[in-house]
Formats: structure tokens, sequence, C-alpha cells
């Protein structure tokens, strides 16, 4: 799968995006920390560990996560806007897609 098939297929639902063992621990954990923080245990890290991650990759992982998190709520919670420089073009899914697409953990 090319790096933009890649994108798409993340985008729109990363549960069944085709990636290596690796990079699914990597996704459910991101996914886990994400939705319900106070969920994640030792068993995520540990799987984590178990796919080859050392601790400062998984480190790198969560503070990467939380970040992102950060960020994304900041702007959501000030109404920020994308710029208009961002069009349709630039989007790895249009706008309909994005809001049509499988979010994890949402029962869809």
């Amino acid at each position: 799968m090319g790096s933009a098939d890649l994108a798409r297929a993340l985008a729109q639902d990363p549960t069944t995006a085709e990636v290596d063992a690796a990079d699914r621990a990597m996704l459910d954990y991101a996914a886990k920390l994400t939705q319900s923080p106070s969920s994640v245990s030792a068993a995520d890290v540990d799987a984590l560990r178990s796919n080859g991650f050392t601790d400062a990759a998984i480190l790198d992982v969560c503070q990467v996560v939380a970040y992102y998190n950060y960020v994304n709520r900041l702007a959501d919670g000030l109404g920020v806007e994308l710029e208009e420089e961002w069009d349709e073009t630039s989007m790895v899914l249009s706008r309909a897609d994005f809001e049509a697409r499988h979010v994890v953990g949402d029962g869809g």
C-alpha cells in the first residue's frame, strides 16, 4: 500500500488499515490513550514492548499522542478553524469522507 493509500486507509478506519503488528499495537495504544486514557494499563505498555518498542519509544508514542490530543482539544475548545489555504485538495479525505469515516470506539 502506497503512502497516500495508507494515509487514506488510516484516516477512514485505523482499525482495518493494513499495517504490520508493531504499527497495529501502536495504533491500538494511541486510540485507547485518546478515547479512554484512564483505562490504559501496564498490559497496554507490555503489548508495545512485545512488539519491539523500547521504553524510550513507548514514551515517544505516549508524548506524541498526548500532545496531539492536547492541541486538538485546545483548538476545539477555542473554536479554532483551519486556515483558508487548507482546501479540499490539501486533505487526505474530503469533508464528506471525513464526516462519514469510522471513528474507533464510536460503535459505528
